[in-house]
């Protein structure tokens, strides 16, 4: 799974380690967490695992916003974050 979002979002064969495949790649962790909560509502100790996750997505969101404007706005419209 985590090499199809690499390869979906990489610039070049090489890009593991960009700034969108690291959103990417935190983007679908989230989204198992999410699911992993519907089913276990009391774990408390992975909510803070998500919560973590979510900081540093929103990190590297503003850096990418920041320094690449049109590339922030196409990741966030092809991962569906920030309607």
């Amino acid at each position: 799974m985590k090499n199809a979002i690499v390869e979906a979002s990489r610039h070049h064969a090489k890009d593991t380690g960009s700034t969108e495949v690291q959103v990417a790649a935190i983007t679908a962790r989230i989204t198992e967490l999410q699911d992993h909560f519907k089913t276990h509502k009391k774990d408390h100790a992975s909510r803070r695992g998500l919560l973590l996750l979510v900081g540093k997505r929103n990190s590297l969101l503003k850096y990418l916003a920041s320094t690449d404007r049109e590339s922030y706005l196409s990741l966030i419209k092809r991962l569906g974050l920030r309607k």
